[in-house]
């Protein structure tokens, strides 16, 4: 599957922003506040935001809610549906442009669109190219027991299970080895 530029950019940061959202009640959300969102867009360099607000950060949070309903989808359908949904309400207008000495790529945002519709657009977008292709099984949750974060699986076979290998993977490893090595030691 080919992958430009643009596309990865998106689903990096729609990944980025799911993983963002609370694990659970306890756990603090990575978006608390209008500077952590100011934080990142600018790490993203998402661009065409204007000033951001507490409305921004609120619409952000719901669409992020709404992403996060993506990678948990069932099936192929119900996955289209919620990004039918997503990038309906944005008011798509795609357009091509060469920005900030990037190639000619295409952004789905209307012009002057709030950072919420700028991703639900692009990043929307991004996910549909993936259900398009029949590779919709690659929108995934990390499948450590303690972990729930998306991820993309861009492997050549499809056969990556956590969010990452050095983390999640390696310690799933480590556990997994020291029980047989303790199993064997009798």
């Amino acid at each position: 599957m080919l992958i430009t530029h643009d596309t990865r950019c998106a689903l990096d940061t729609v990944v980025d922003l799911v993983n963002t959202a609370p694990e659970d009640e306890s756990s603090p959300d990575g978006l608390p506040d209008v500077a952590a969102l100011k934080d990142f867009v600018r790490n993203h360099e998402i661009s065409d935001v204007g000033v951001l607000s507490d409305f921004d950060l609120s619409a952000v949070r719901r669409v992020r809610g709404r992403f996060a309903s993506v990678f948990a989808a069932s099936d192929a359908r119900a996955t289209a549906s919620l990004i039918n949904e997503l990038v309906a309400a944005a008011g798509t207008t795609p357009r091509l442009t060469d920005h900030d000495s990037y190639d000619w790529h295409v952004h789905y945002f209307a012009p002057g669109a709030s950072v919420a519709d700028h991703l639900a657009a692009d990043c929307g977008m991004a996910l549909a190219f993936f259900v398009v292709a029949g590779e919709r099984e690659r929108l995934r949750r990390c499948e450590a027991p303690d972990c729930r974060r998306a991820f993309v699986d861009l492997s050549r076979n499809r056969s990556r299970r956590y969010c990452s290998s050095r983390t999640c993977g390696n310690r799933l490893h480590v556990a997994a080895y020291r029980a047989r090595r303790k199993e064997a030691a009798g």
